[in-house]
């Protein structure tokens, strides 16, 4: 691979990885977290609309998109940044979201009928093994709230690849249009009724929120994911996503640069065999 492609393949993790700690500094500006899903899935639609350009897919198309959709616009998002509300601790969350492998696979397996052999079985099973010794880490405390959103954020990410393999053929820029738009709508509405009246709390957030939503708009949610249908053209799938086990790296550094979070033995135990099964579980076909 040339040099090139990898630092735009370790941009691409270090993206990822900085999406939580940088939400938790919004979070910790008392943003509101529905209301920041919703806010930076609404800064995506409009920079996206002059390349979407209100196009509707072929009808085939309009419930996997729209299950896609949901999972990811809306659900992902929703409890990625409800997992950070509720946690005083970020890392456990960063290694959390790696389950979304294990959950997509188990969600293939039950919704396309694939096979899943028996060295996938034991590596899905230290996955989860991993999860369970950190949730051992007395440093969790009052934790497991935040920790049980991580793992629904898991196991609709799973499920959002599980909805794209069916939409393989569709324009990429309709793709995120439509997740940005789900989001956007169904995250402020639902911000209404729980988190209040919207343009108060809108109103309430200050210059530095609004660079960290903008951050996650536009450097996570569109240029990570525009550079990584760029690296499609030249490699496959199963040559790319193993390197979706260093994101957690990136993130749980910059969570000890900016929070000073350092990591305690079980956690590390854990993490390991979180991310050394994930990234073998990429590696088996």
């Amino acid at each position: 691979m040339p040099l090139k492609h990898i630092l735009v393949l370790l941009f691409i993790m270090a993206a990822h990885g900085s999406a939580f700690p940088v939400a938790k500094l919004a979070l910790n500006n008392s943003v509101p977290p529905i209301l920041m899903a919703s806010l930076r899935m609404g800064l995506v639609l409009i920079i996206l609309i002059p390349f979407w350009r209100f196009k509707l897919p072929e009808k085939k198309h309009i419930t996997s998109l729209i299950a896609f959709s949901i999972s990811m616009g809306v659900l992902v998002y929703v409890f990625m940044n409800l997992s950070l509300y509720y946690s005083t601790i970020i890392s456990p969350i960063i290694v959390g979201s790696q389950l979304a492998i294990p959950f997509g696979i188990l969600a293939s397996a039950l919704m396309l009928g694939e096979n899943i052999n028996s060295k996938k079985w034991i590596l899905i099973f230290t996955a989860f093994v991993g999860i369970v010794i950190i949730f051992f880490d007395p440093k969790l405390g009052n934790n497991f709230i935040g920790l049980f959103f991580a793992s629904l954020m898991a196991l609709f990410f799973g499920l959002a690849q599980v909805y794209s393999r069916q939409l393989k053929n569709l324009n990429t820029s309709m793709l995120n249009a439509s997740v940005a738009l789900f989001g956007f709508t169904i995250l402020l509405i639902i911000s209404y009724f729980i988190e209040g009246n919207i343009l108060l709390n809108i109103k309430s957030i200050n210059l530095e929120s609004w660079m960290l939503i903008s951050y996650q708009a536009i450097i996570v949610s569109l240029c990570a994911h525009l550079l990584m249908f760029y690296l499609y053209k030249f490699y496959t799938v199963g040559q790319i996503f193993p390197f979706y086990s260093l994101f957690p790296i990136f993130g749980i550094v910059l969570t000890f640069l900016v929070f000073g979070e350092v990591p305690t033995t079980l956690f590390i135990l854990g993490g390991i065999i979180v991310i050394t099964s994930v990234f073998l579980l990429h590696k088996i076909r």
